[in-house]
């Protein structure tokens, strides 16, 4: 390193000026030498490619026949083709667990997201204690699922739970928050927002860490309300680790089996099934693996198209 510092050095010292020798030439560069650096380099790193490949390639390969096959775990059967594609893409109860999958994600993301964002904007300001609150909001995120899952089966699953006895006294009923359809999606949608703002709250701290508050003090001299920096001024300069945010985000919401599968088990009468948790009873329990397997390729596709358009927004928001 030191005697390439030297080097480049040499080299912008030798231009033109008083007594100068002109415009030196820099080194040539040994193109034999780098060709041979980079082939070693590629023999070295090609067991590792070639464990990668095989652990996720072959998988993909084996699910992409399983999905144009009419079988079962044990037996791949015979070809159907497309048959698959068009039974799930007919199928009433795919397109139920797909909006559901649509609110569930789009609750979680943007649900966890304000949450998120409030708090970071929020842990901001100098209040006391701020390394408490901020271990203390990290704990539905480090809590296993289970455990929080369970904690809120306790608190809501049966009409002598604590919460449906706390309606009861406030006279405000008996709900059943898992046995009724509508009451168990909301339940859903509720839980996952409450596991995932902790980690919207370190993405958007750790953004709103980089925002220099010169910006700010620019913008209270120009008269600028505190909405008027929030949308104008924080937005825009953190909107790539938004999107960033937002993609990872949705997919660790379309590919959230245990969430649903704890709480609610896809029910009551399938209201909260997701793609994912459809696919995995269509395989494991009803032992279709090709329809099964077809409706996890259709949701890798539309996760596919989700974080091509999202990558682009980030793209445009670094060019600006």
């Amino acid at each position: 390193m030191t005697s390439t510092v030297t080097t480049r050095s040499r080299w912008g010292r030798g231009g033109v000026g008083l007594g100068g020798r002109g415009a030196a030439t820099p080194p040539p560069v040994r193109t034999g030498r780098l060709s041979m650096n980079k082939f070693v380099l590629l023999l070295m790193a090609l067991p590792s490619l070639l464990v990668i490949l095989l652990i996720n390639v072959y998988p993909l390969l084996y699910a992409a026949n399983q999905s144009v096959r009419q079988g079962s775990l044990i037996d791949a059967g015979p070809l159907v083709g497309s048959d698959n594609f068009t039974d799930v893409l007919t199928d009433k109860m795919f397109w139920e667990a797909a909006g559901f999958t649509l609110v569930f994600t789009l609750v979680g993301v943007f649900g966890s997201w304000v949450v998120g964002f409030a708090i970071a904007l929020a842990l901001r300001t100098k209040i006391p204690a701020a390394g408490v609150f901020k271990v203390l909001l990290l704990l539905p995120w480090v809590i296993p699922v289970v455990s929080s899952a369970m904690a809120w089966n306790w608190l809501i699953a049966t009409p002598t739970s604590p919460i449906p006895l706390m309606f009861e006294a406030l006279g405000l009923g008996h709900p059943l928050f898992l046995a009724d359809p509508s009451l168990a999606m909301v339940t859903v949608c509720v839980f996952k927002v409450w596991i995932s703002f902790p980690f919207m709250m370190l993405m958007m701290s750790s953004a709103l860490a980089g925002v220099d508050e010169s910006v700010y003090e620019a913008g209270r001299m120009d008269g600028a309300s505190r909405w008027q920096q929030l949308t104008q001024l924080t937005l825009p300069m953190i909107a790539r680790p938004i999107y960033i945010s937002w993609i990872l985000m949705t997919i660790f919401c379309v590919n959230d089996f245990t969430t649903v599968y704890l709480l609610t088990g896809g029910g009551p009468v399938g209201a909260t099934n997701t793609l994912l948790v459809l696919a995995y009873r269509t395989v494991f329990q009803d032992m279709r693996t090709g329809p099964g397997v077809a409706i996890a390729f259709l949701m890798t596709f539309v996760l596919v198209v989700i974080s091509v358009f999202l990558y682009r927004q980030i793209r445009k928001s670094s060019l600006q």
